[in-house]
């Protein structure tokens, strides 16, 4: 069953808004289409999780005026924080709303061949690298927050390491919200070729203490034969956005994709992140922390579906919960028939900080092949006495032993995150979300 959305705006407007960002036929063609199909296509039904009063298609404008950062020293200082200012993060782009404000790429891997750009740049100068990946993980007409990604994207990071380049340093991608205003159609492409590897890490950051916006963001990681990607993110969104989120990697044969996930939105959330082991030997990990806090709902589902022999998966997440909050985890290892010798595991878990706090764990598992090997472990509850007691009986103040408890919880997946900035962020953000 659908329902008819009136759209803020009509094929006309996309056709003169894609023109005007110098986009190739090709993408124009894709926006019309995806708008086309948008009201006939169903929300997404998030799992204990009513989307239906949630406004994803309701807003004034493509693009808010933003200038550019002319240095790293113009950045907020919630910004500073993230990065190097003395100019050793070399491979960095910054986007302000929906503009591009800052990117610095290295002389060395300009020379490997590796792309890291805008997405409207990319588009305009590598057309047909990016029209061979874009949208290939996530399909426009899979629901209608897809079809209106695929219409309205506003913004957006390309990545491309070819065949053969080990990258070492970090690439760096950080979105800035410091409109309240500002409606975000994010899109993020990450490719490594053949044999490659590369670690990247973004931030979506609100410089604003509340908003009334929306984020669509949809990220595809595309991991070729014996390739490796590190993924991190660290999303902090501020109260009143509301947010939609698909990330969403293919790994080929002998490829690993690794998620690192800090989500602390403080806005209501929907967030999808889905492996398909796709090649025979394929390696999936995804780490997960989140804290959930006043009235917010937010509803996390991490897929792992299993193509490929010899597979492995795994999904662990952790998250806490205070004052009225709801936070649904919903964890689904899937073992596809002929996926022999597969290996799904995974692990959720749910701290409760208050009496309205919500959470809920549920781990599905859905085998579909014999010789296969699953497991999962979820539970809900609060802080620990015994660990408490212990703590206490050492001198340590029950407010402290509290925090230190909830730190060493979260813990896995902080010390996973490969750029210091970034983790000192997290444990800084998590430090002022249960306090």
């Amino acid at each position: 069953m659908t329902t008819e959305t009136k759209l803020p705006f009509d094929q006309e407007y996309i056709t003169s808004f894609s023109k005007e960002m110098n986009e190739p036929e090709w993408l124009t063609a894709h926006r019309v289409q995806a708008l086309a199909s948008a009201d006939s296509l169903p929300m997404p039904r998030p799992d204990k999780t009513k989307i239906d009063k949630w406004n994803f298609s309701q807003f004034e404008n493509l693009l808010v005026k933003s200038d550019a950062f002319a240095s790293l020293n113009e950045l907020p200082e919630e910004v500073k924080a993230l990065v190097d200012v003395d100019g050793s993060d070399k491979n960095l782009y910054i986007q302000r709303n929906n503009k591009p404000a800052y990117l610095s790429v290295s002389k060395g891997l300009q020379e490997k061949g590796v792309v890291f750009t805008d997405i409207f740049t990319a588009a305009r100068e590598y057309s047909d690298l990016l029209k061979k990946y874009f949208m290939s993980a996530v399909k426009a007409d899979e629901h209608r927050l897809t079809a209106l990604h695929a219409a309205f994207m506003n913004g957006g990071a390309f990545l491309y390491v070819p065949k053969n380049v080990q990258i070492s340093e970090p690439i760096h991608s950080i979105f800035v919200h410091d409109n309240a205003d500002a409606n975000v159609f994010n899109h993020v492409l990450v490719v490594a070729e053949d044999n490659s590897s590369v670690v990247y890490v973004e931030n979506y950051i609100s410089t604003v203490e509340s908003a009334n916006s929306l984020f669509n963001i949809v990220t595809e990681v595309v991991a070729n034969a014996n390739s490796r990607i590190q993924f991190g993110a660290v999303d902090t969104l501020a109260k009143g956005v509301t947010t939609y989120v698909n990330r969403r990697g293919v790994a080929d044969r002998d490829a690993k994709i690794e998620w690192a996930l800090g989500l602390m939105n403080d806005g209501n959330t929907i967030s999808e992140t889905v492996t398909n082991l796709v090649g025979d030997g394929s390696y999936g990990d995804t780490k997960t922390v989140v804290v959930g806090r006043g009235d917010q709902i937010q509803n996390f589902t991490t897929n792992t579906i299993h193509f490929g022999k010899n597979s492995e998966g795994y999904i662990l997440k952790h998250g806490v919960v205070k004052d009225s909050a709801t936070s649904i985890f919903n964890g689904i290892g899937k073992i596809e028939h002929g996926a022999t010798k597969a290996n799904a595991e995974q692990e959720s878990r749910v701290l409760m900080l208050s009496e309205k706090a919500r959470g809920d764990a549920n781990p599905i598992l859905l085998i579909d092949e014999d010789d296969v090997t699953a497991g999962h472990a979820a539970s809900v509850g609060r802080v620990d006495p015994i660990q408490l007691y212990y703590l206490m009986s050492r001198g340590i103040p029950q407010t402290e032993a509290e925090r230190l408890v909830i730190h060493g919880f979260l813990a896995p997946v902080v010390n996973e995150l490969p750029i210091e900035g970034v983790k000192k962020q997290l444990v800084e953000v998590i430090e002022r979300k249960v306090k």
